[in-house]
């Protein structure tokens, strides 16, 4: 999600309404008034004269109409007059008492929002004429802000704002993790007003089913909330280095460019993830109902480091996985010339079915089980070649900074 494409205008200028001299296919106006026709000119025929007789009649009946038109408007006068008020409008319909009568789900969300919002902030950057926005939110009392890597690359000029109509307060970038899509920043506790840090929940407890918030900033609005449910998990995505996030949750509930960086929590007002990506359909580059989440657990364990400012050196095997042609495992399609996999003896066509002692049953397992190891670890690979069983021993090397590189495919 490329919140550079954030559109930089008044949401409200968007066209809400049709205007007749654009109007299509697909818009048109309510029906026109009817045109009042003019009554039939009864003069131009000639009609018969009345009977003398009947003439006391006819004039007996006009004075009663006229009696009967006056009681007519004075009756509706005193009708009117009863609901008019001291301002001179027609008093509005009365209310039903109570309010609006929230279901279970509308009173958690409620909770929840009221509830972690004041923790949610908006997020701009600036690096030259380039300028992203995003969200954010508090994870500590002194200031600290998690965010996502790409709304922040590069950028030597950010600033947070803690309320809709609020001042922008300067903040420092302490680090950023493109490998993770995670950002750090800080700004001065006393800018953060006292706000409650959102606290951390265990992702890997999350179900599919379970209620799942998301507060930001989406296309520019103030802040916003939307719910929905977790509809996935262990999802891979890919990073802006181009390697893969593993283990990554997936939401029906919509956000869009300017939800980078915010958080879905849970109904305990937990967060479970940071919202980084959304799938999209062709020509479509807003919410089509699946959006992904960096889990929390992958933020317990990157933030304390970037907020530090250590780098973060990642275990490293050197090969792209396709999924296994027999059974399970992960197939082998590219091996990194010089790397490790081809130093250990892996070779392409191998179908790996072990790492570590690990079962492999799709490609995303490599990716798990190698995060969880360092650069300089031996692993031995079990895998299967022409037909027979084979283990190999690798040495994990340093994932590079970028997967863009011959170099740098796979795990």
């Amino acid at each position: 999600m490329n919140d550079d494409e954030t559109p930089g205008r008044n949401p409200g200028s968007g066209r809400l309404w049709t205007d007749p001299r654009e109007e299509d296919e697909h818009t048109q106006w309510l029906a026109p008034r009817t045109q009042v026709q003019p009554p039939p000119n009864f003069a131009s025929e000639p009609q018969p004269a009345p009977p003398r007789r009947l003439w006391p009649l006819v004039g007996l009946g006009v004075l009663l109409a006229c009696v009967l038109f006056s009681a007519g408007i004075l009756g509706a006068k005193l009708l009117l007059d009863d609901d008019i008020g001291s301002s001179g409008s027609i008093a509005a319909l009365p209310a039903a008492p109570g309010g609006v009568a929230p279901d279970a789900r509308s009173r958690a969300v409620r909770e929840v929002y009221a509830k972690a919002s004041p923790s949610v902030v908006f997020v701009r950057s600036r690096e030259g004429q380039g300028v992203a926005s995003g969200t954010g939110f508090v994870v500590d009392s002194d200031g600290t802000i998690v965010t996502n890597a790409h709304v922040v690359a590069g950028s030597s000029n950010v600033q947070v704002r803690f309320e809709d109509n609020g001042e922008g307060v300067d903040a420092e970038v302490l680090g950023t993790d493109s490998s993770s899509d995670l950002a750090v920043l800080r700004v001065d506790p006393s800018d953060a007003g006292g706000v409650k840090p959102l606290t951390l929940a265990d992702s890997d407890s999350v179900r599919v089913g379970d209620l799942a918030i998301a507060i930001g900033y989406p296309l520019g609005l103030d802040r916003t909330a939307t719910a929905g449910i977790v509809s996935g998990l262990g999802r891979d995505i890919k990073a802006p280095n181009g390697f893969s996030i593993d283990k990554v949750i997936q939401t029906d509930a919509p956000i869009n460019p300017g939800n980078s960086g915010g958080p879905l929590l849970d109904a305990a007002g937990r967060v479970i993830g940071v919202n980084s990506q959304i799938a999209t359909t062709s020509g479509s580059g807003g919410s089509v109902g699946i959006g992904f989440a960096v889990p929390s657990n992958t933020v317990r364990q990157v933030v304390p480091r970037l907020r530090t400012g250590s780098s973060i050196k990642r275990a490293y095997v050197g090969i792209e996985t396709g999924p296994s042609t027999v059974g399970q495992g992960a197939l082998v399609s590219n091996v990194v010339p010089g790397g490790p996999a081809e130093q250990g003896g892996i070779q392409i066509g191998d179908t790996i079915t072990r790492v570590g002692g690990q079962e492999i049953r799709a490609p995303e397992d490599i990716s798990s089980v190698i995060t969880s190891r360092r650069p300089g670890d031996e692993v031995d690979v079990e895998l299967r070649r022409a037909g027979r069983d084979e283990t190999v021993r690798v040495t994990l090397g340093t994932r590079p900074e970028s997967a863009s590189t011959p170099s740098a495919p796979g795990p």
